[in-house]
């Protein structure tokens, strides 16, 4: 049966940790941790924007976030080594399994969107430098509502916006609070475990199905 499936963006199409290979020459052996913890960081100044009903633009949190890890590591870097270092964040790569994944869903008749807490103009540009696009029906951003997931009212929005229904709405994320959100919302869900030690959290809300790329997913997807 065709679905209707939105998949999340950072940490499910694109690794946002890569920003450690950028981070190297300007941080050194601390890029990884520093990347991790920006990563964290831009995703909880998110929560609590939705939360406080104070919207800025993911784009905004991202750059909030990075001034937040300068102090932590104790690092100084020029406006414009900023402006360059969050201009890499258009040049994500996908991971390994994303496009062939994506490419064997879309030959099964599934309809895929990017559904994503950034701008739709900057995942937009992300999805075409790494290739992803292609394999894409669509973009979509819960900045057409000014909030962030996991609201439910974001999820329902996907659901608006593709014309689909509960039955046939799948959310796909490698974050937890993401899949527990849509689960939450009534949507079906997939997490994406991409490493064997993550642990799902324990809320009693658990995925419809767990894989640990999208090709598992696309073989998973086939037999329902």
């Amino acid at each position: 049966m065709q679905k209707m499936i939105g998949f999340d963006v950072y940490g499910t199409l694109v690794d946002p940790v890569d920003m450690g290979q950028h981070l190297q020459q300007l941080i050194g052996d601390k890029a990884q941790e520093f990347s991790q913890l920006w990563h964290d960081k831009k995703v909880e100044y998110a929560f609590r924007r939705g939360l406080m009903q104070q919207y800025e633009d993911f784009g905004v949190c991202t750059q909030q976030a990075l001034q937040y890890c300068l102090s932590v590591f104790n690092v100084t870097l020029s406006n414009s080594e900023q402006q360059d270092l969050l201009a890499k964040f258009s040049q994500l790569k996908a991971f390994d399994d994303v496009i062939p994944g994506l490419a064997l869903l879309r030959n099964q008749g599934h309809t895929l969107a990017a559904f994503s807490n950034g701008p739709e103009v900057a995942v937009r540009t992300l999805m075409r430098n790494s290739g992803v696009l292609p394999q894409l029906h669509d973009v979509i951003s819960v900045d057409d509502l000014k909030t962030f997931k996991p609201n439910p009212a974001v999820y329902d929005y996907l659901m608006t916006r593709t014309k689909s229904d509960l039955n046939h709405c799948w959310m796909v994320s490698s974050n937890p609070w993401d899949v527990i959100g849509a689960k939450a919302a009534g949507l079906n869900t997939a997490w994406i475990q991409r490493d064997s030690k993550k642990i799902f959290d324990p809320w009693g809300i658990e995925p419809d199905i767990t894989v640990g790329n999208l090709i598992e997913l696309s073989e998973q997807l086939d037999s329902l």
